[in-house]
């Protein structure tokens, strides 16, 4: 009897909120798996009725803190439209983009953060505020039907070559630059494994909260080095706290107010539940990290490897780089082997040309043929008591004059 294989059921994805690098990165990993037909939305315009049904709606834009800041929308009236258009397309599953700074920096954190961890955002930065009201929000959504299935994703700070937000820019700017305190420890999660996080709650259908980085942390000395900055200058707590607020205030870039506290205290979290659900992480924290800033030459020497996980996007620049280096590296070794044949030709030519000293200037001898195909510039010299003229290069299987 022949085995019967059933295809599985394809379900429409509607994935709202793509305007960044992160979000087409998602829709992209999602368009790609074949039982999904996805539907990909910026969300500036509501979903409407003629659009239904959808089975699933992914919301990658109610955490971007970039566009959210350009707008200057709110991310708890993002999470009231995303509701909103659940409604409309009939969705019984909401995949969203949170963000690991829900928790909070706080001096007596446990490490790492279990997603049983109480929520304890900053109350200076609005973002992270803002974030916990709106899952808390989406949460009601999910109780309130027993068919409700919400996947919350908290990743730890989203990085990527040519894909990094201001907000991470802004938090990277911090890192290994306080004074007079220790340092941190710090993770960073590559848009790729972002990615794959939400393939797999999407085609698994999770229903709860889940953390998304790398196997664990960078300690905060390690950060200092992939930063460039080794010297550290102790100063009193209070002179300290006065030197950070300068150094926050005259940084590169908008820093968040609300934002310092990300930098003194530690916020790792633990991927656990989420390997358990099936998921890996392809990227570590270190190559995470020099992959998505600008970090200075010196620190590249070790931690800068081509990750081993399955880097499907973005790789075509950084394959160029690579073979850049590759072939520069080849010219270089080339041209040390050929300057090395030529020097060591040389030294076996003057060898078999001593000649008596008797009379220099009746002396004629024949290049062998196998020296003959080097190259060398014509100048006259002394050797052994013997002036020596050599042409150039003469062709194979001829000998050079030598007078």
């Amino acid at each position: 009897m022949a085995a019967v294989i059933l295809d599985r059921p394809r379900r429409r994805v509607y994935v709202r909120g793509v305007r960044g690098h992160l979000g087409w990165r998602v829709a992209d990993e999602l368009s790609a798996l074949e039982h999904l037909d996805v539907v990909i939305a910026s969300g500036d315009a509501p979903a409407t009725a003629d659009m239904a049904p959808f089975d699933t709606i992914v919301d990658v834009g109610v955490a971007d803190h970039d566009v959210l800041g350009q707008r200057g929308a709110s991310v708890t009236a993002g999470a009231t439209e995303l509701l909103a258009d659940a409604a409309v397309l009939g969705a019984s599953q909401l995949v969203v983009l949170s963000s690991a700074m829900v928790y909070g920096a706080v001096a007596n954190n446990p490490v790492p953060l279990t997603e049983a961890a109480v929520l304890r955002p900053e109350p200076a930065f609005v973002y992270a505020r803002q974030l916990a009201a709106a899952e808390e929000t989406i949460d009601g959504w999910r109780v309130a039907a027993p068919d409700r299935r919400v996947a919350m994703l908290r990743p730890a700070v989203p990085i990527a070559a040519d894909g990094t937000s201001s907000l991470a820019r802004a938090l990277i700017a911090g890192y290994g630059q306080s004074f007079g305190e220790s340092d941190p420890d710090a993770q960073f999660v590559h848009h790729d494994d972002v990615a794959s996080a939400v393939a797999l709650a999407v085609t698994d259908r999770l229903d709860d909260v889940f953390n998304v980085a790398p196997d664990g942390s960078i300690p905060g000395d390690r950060v200092r080095a992939l930063t460039g900055h080794r010297f550290r200058l102790p100063l009193p707590s209070r002179v300290a706290d006065v030197v950070g607020r300068l150094q926050w205030r005259f940084q590169r870039g908008p820093i968040p107010p609300g934002l310092r506290s990300y930098t003194r205290a530690s916020w790792v979290v633990a991927n656990d539940k989420l390997r358990a659900a099936g998921w890996a992480p392809t990227v570590t924290n270190e190559q995470a990290y020099v992959e998505g800033t600008g970090a200075k030459w010196w620190t590249m020497v070790t931690p800068k490897r081509p990750g081993t996980g399955a880097r499907r996007h973005d790789r075509r620049s950084r394959d160029r780089r690579r073979g850049d280096r590759a072939h520069g590296t080849t010219l270089v070794a080339a041209s040390s082997s050929s300057l090395i044949s030529i020097n060591l030709t040389r030294s076996e030519s003057c060898r078999r040309l001593q000649m008596p000293t008797s009379s220099p200037s009746s002396s004629t001898t024949a290049v062998p043929s196998s020296t003959a195909s080097v190259a060398m510039s014509s100048n006259a010299t002394t050797i052994g008591g013997v002036a020596i003229t050599v042409t150039r290069s003469a062709p194979p299987g001829r000998s050079r004059a030598i007078t």
